[in-house]
């Protein structure tokens, strides 16, 4: 298969783009290296693949859609895999006209140059951000949506997009809800990162809020499963968790356990528009991708505490 993967040297994209190579098929990795954390990171995410005649990397944005017109056609895609975007709930609180922009505008972007083109289907990255305000515990797919931030505003509204270029143009895209992703080569920006680097220095762990809040974590490699399954069945949208759910204060807890830390807990003001709890029901995943995690957190996070020994080595 042809596939276009968009952020595809970023933390996601780039074990998706792994993953698709080691199957034999022939990946075009789409990314703007947008210096939202260290270009040299996502440099190091895509090295690996430069020498394989079945990868190309395109340097570009996904809002240049004579760009994305002329890589579907040149290259005879077949599936899109969207992961491009502005993450970051924070950020999109310190400029939400940027989260919006490529958040919306990009997916846009990618759906009107996937019209007539001969594309099979589209896997697009959503978030568990979309719901935002709990009702009820855990989120099943009908839960409302009422994000907290213009991130998850913006992912929602991507949504949106897709179901309508779904009805109104007969595009198959499955968009697939992500919970707390992480794993190797995540971002440096999230809380298992910055825990585990204070965490290996012996240093305090400053956490937001109580500790209270509650998140369902992902391991990345199961989140690559689900991407792979949604090339192949399923259309709408899926929510793609571990299930359960962890306290940020317990997440914190079993990283100073697992690195043998001297590292003490502190607590600071809450950060407007982060979730209280997310919690994935993932019945409809499971029925209709036929897909359900293996990894438990424990054994994710050795995993990823391994590999941040190696990368600061």
């Amino acid at each position: 298969m042809n596939v276009l993967v968009t952020g595809g040297a970023g933390f996601i994209g780039s074990h998706v783009v792994e993953a698709l190579l080691k199957k034999g098929d022939y990946v075009v990795c789409l990314d703007n290296f947008d210096p939202y954390y260290d270009v040299s990171l996502k440099r190091a995410n895509v090295a690996p693949f430069l020498d394989s005649d079945n990868f190309r990397l395109v340097e570009g944005d996904i809002r240049d859609k004579e760009l994305i017109k002329g890589i579907l056609r040149e290259h005879s895609i077949e599936y899109v895999i969207h992961e491009a975007a502005q993450p970051g709930v924070r950020a999109s609180i310190e400029n939400p006209l940027k989260a919006t922009d490529v958040n919306v505008t990009g997916t846009l972007s990618i759906l009107s140059s996937c019209l007539d083109s001969g594309v099979k289907k589209i896997v697009n990255a959503s978030s568990s951000s979309v719901y935002g305000e709990v009702e009820y515990l855990p989120f099943d797919e009908e839960h409302p949506r009422r994000p907290l931030s213009p991130y998850g505003a913006s992912k929602l509204a991507a949504e949106h997009y897709c179901d309508v270029f779904t009805k109104l143009y007969g595009l198959k895209i499955a968009s697939l809800r992500y919970f707390t992703v992480y794993g190797p080569r995540m971002r440096p920006d999230l809380a298992i990162w910055i825990f585990t680097e204070k965490a290996l220095r012996n240093e305090d762990i400053v956490i937001f809020g109580d500790g209270s809040k509650t998140r369902s974590f992902t391991y990345i490699g199961d989140v690559v499963d689900a991407t792979l399954a949604a090339m192949k069945r399923g259309r709408g949208f899926y929510n793609i968790g571990e299930g359960s759910r962890v306290s940020i204060k317990e997440l914190a807890t079993q990283i100073i356990e697992i690195t043998n830390s001297s590292s003490k807990l502190c607590f600071t003001n809450e950060i407007k528009g982060d979730a209280i709890h997310t919690q994935a029901d993932i019945t409809r995943a499971k029925r209709e991708l036929n897909w359900g995690p293996k990894t438990r957190l424990e054994e994710g996070l050795k995993v990823f505490v391994e590999w941040k020994k190696q990368l600061n080595v």
